[in-house]
């Protein structure tokens, strides 16, 4: 028994489809320029944070959102921040 032949299609309006995909791939992040990244000193004894709690939001958020390990996920970040 033959496979069944799948239908081609084709693309009509070129622009609109580059477009569409020129759209798909793009990725808007937007960093709010006076949100600190690095936390205050509490003035407590131990050993102080290191990155404010906005900072950990913001990447636990992209965690969830692009479904990658923690370790990719501050790459990403760390790739953000260089642009």
């Amino acid at each position: 028994m033959p496979k069944p032949t799948m239908p081609k299609y084709r693309t009509t309006n070129w622009s609109e489809y580059n477009a569409a995909l020129k759209r798909r791939g793009s990725l808007e992040v937007w960093f709010d320029p006076g949100m600190d990244w690095l936390a205050a000193p509490i003035g407590r004894r131990g050993r102080p944070m290191r990155f404010s709690d906005s900072a950990i939001r913001v990447c636990l958020t992209l965690k969830i959102v692009f479904g990658l390990p923690l370790r990719q996920v501050t790459g990403l970040v760390a790739s953000l921040l260089k642009l």
